[in-house]
C-alpha cells in the first residue's frame, strides 16, 4: 500500500466515524457537533482513545467500557466501508477537488442508505446535499444540473402514473431526489443503467422481505446508491455496452 493510499484510507475511516454520528443524530433532529459521543445505554461519554475509528471498537471488544452494553458491529463496518470507498474514488480520479466532491457525495449516499434501512425515510437535508454535490461532480456543471432536472422530472412522472394505476404510493419523494443525484453524477444514459442495476439488486431482498416480514415496502435508496456506485466505477464498460446496444 502506497503512502497516498494509506492516507486516503485513514481519511476514509475518520469520515466513516463522522458518518456514524450523522446516521444516528440527523433523523432524531440532534446536532452532529455537540454533545460529544456517548453510550446510548448508560450515557457515559466515550473517551477519545475509545473513539478511534475501527480500532476503538476492537479495543472495547464491541462493548461499552462503562456498562458493557453491546456496540453494534455496524459502526466499524461503516467506518471500513467509508475507508474502502475513499480508496476506490481516489484510484479512479486521483486526489483533487473532484475526489473531495465525489467522495463526499458517495459518503452522503452511504449515510442516506443506512438511514433509509432504519426509518424507510430519509432527511431532506442530506438528500439535497447529495443532489447539490452531484452538480459539481465534474467540470460540466450546467450539463450535470440539466441531467439532474431531467431525471427528477422523469421519475416524478413515472411515480404519478404508477401510483394512479396501482392505487398506492409507488415511490417516495426521497427516491426522486436520489434519481436527480444520479442524473447529475452519471448523465441520462448511465443513470438509466444504474436505476436498472439498482432495481435488479433489489429483487431478491424484496421477495425475501415480502415473504419473511409480509412487508411490501423495501428501502430503495440503498439499492439505487449501490447501482450508482457500480455504474460510476465501471463507467467506461457501461458506456461501451450502451453503444453496442443502441449505437
Amino acid at each position: 500500500m502506497s503512502y497516498e493510499v494509506f492516507v486516503v484510507f485513514i481519511l476514509g475511516l475518520c469520515i466513516g466515524s463522522f458518518l456514524n454520528v450523522v446516521i444516528y443524530r440527523v433523523p432524531l433532529g440532534k446536532s452532529i457537533i455537540t454533545p460529544p459521543s456517548s453510550c446510548p445505554v448508560c450515557g457515559e461519554k466515550i473517551k477519545p482513545w475509545h473513539n478511534i475509528p475501527l480500532i476503538g471498537w476492537i479495543i472495547l471488544k464491541g462493548k461499552c467500557a462503562n456498562c458493557n452494553a453491546k456496540i453494534s458491529v455496524r459502526y466499524p463496518l461503516i467506518e471500513l466501508l467509508s475507508a474502502i470507498l475513499a480508496v476506490i474514488v481516489y484510484k479512479k480520479i486521483g486526489f483533487n477537488i473532484f475526489f473531495i466532491i465525489n467522495f463526499a457525495l458517495f459518503s452522503t449516499l452511504l449515510a442516506l442508505s443506512m438511514i433509509d434501512f432504519d426509518y424507510k425515510a430519509v432527511p431532506d437535508s442530506l438528500n439535497l446535499l447529495a443532489l447539490t454535490l452531484s452538480f459539481f461532480s465534474s467540470i460540466n456543471i450546467l450539463d450535470n444540473f440539466t441531467n439532474a432536472l431531467i431525471l427528477m422530472g422523469g421519475m416524478s412522472l413515472i411515480r404519478f402514473y404508477v401510483s394512479y394505476f396501482i392505487k398506492r404510493e409507488a415511490m417516495g419523494e426521497g427516491d426522486i431526489i436520489v434519481a436527480g443525484t444520479m442524473g447529475g453524477l452519471l448523465g441520462i444514459k448511465l443513470s438509466l443503467i444504474a436505476i436498472f442495476t439498482g432495481s435488479a439488486l433489489a429483487i431478491i431482498p424484496s421477495i425475501y422481505n415480502r415473504i419473511k416480514n409480509n412487508d411490501l415496502e423495501l428501502p430503495f435508496i440503498p439499492f439505487l446508491a449501490l447501482g450508482t456506485f457500480i455504474v460510476w466505477i465501471c463507467q467506461n464498460n457501461f458506456e461501451n455496452l450502451w453503444r453496442l446496444m443502441y449505437g
